[in-house]
């Protein structure tokens, strides 16, 4: 089964000013940039595809496709050779090339790190697991902010629970730590 890792949403701006003023925001924030650039050079020895999902935000918004804020975090190790698949909804494979990305290098496994987890990461998750991929959930490289009724902490903690197991057919999703993410299912 091929596999390939698939980096949301870790763009410059895409911690919002409300929701992250908590210090413990901004610093998972980090850790997890740290976590994920490690599963970039991870999958470059493994010799795995790297796929980018950027938001696209309209203008005004803190993701407003080509303002400094929606640029990739520059600390991740991107490359030219890895996919960078636009998208402007939750769910990655929403009017986006990602499916096709997948299809024609014969991908069936996932594997998933970034942000923000109760919208973008859950939403992609079940969409790929509903399309029949296999997905590793990197439970400890995803990430958001705090809302009005959890913290950042409690938000990722749940979304680790409720979403592994999570099936469709034959497709599965499991959550795993960073030091497993390419382990064999």
């Amino acid at each position: 089964m091929t596999k390939a890792l698939v980096i949301i949403d870790v763009q410059d701006g895409i911690l919002p000013e409300k929701g992250s003023e908590r210090p413990a925001v901004r610093q998972l924030f980090d850790e997890v940039r740290s976590r994920i650039a490690g599963l970039v050079r991870e999958a470059r020895v493994q010799g795995l595809p790297i796929i980018f999902v950027q938001h696209d935000g309209e203008v005004g918004h803190r993701l407003a496709k080509g303002m400094a804020g929606w640029e990739i975090c520059s600390d991740l190790g991107r490359t030219d050779e890895d996919v960078v698949v636009n998208k402007t909804a939750c769910d990655s494979f929403y009017e986006t090339k990602l499916q096709d990305v997948l299809s024609t290098r014969g991908i069936r496994h996932l594997v998933v790190g970034g942000l923000m987890t109760q919208w973008c990461i859950d939403t992609t998750c079940r969409r790929a697991v509903s399309l029949g991929y296999d997905v590793t959930l990197v439970g400890d490289a995803h990430t958001t902010c705090d809302t009005q009724t959890l913290t950042v902490e409690q938000i990722v903690e749940h979304h680790n629970a409720l979403l592994d197991g999570f099936d469709a057919g034959n497709a599965i999703l499991r959550v795993k730590p960073a030091s497993e993410a390419f382990a064999a299912a």
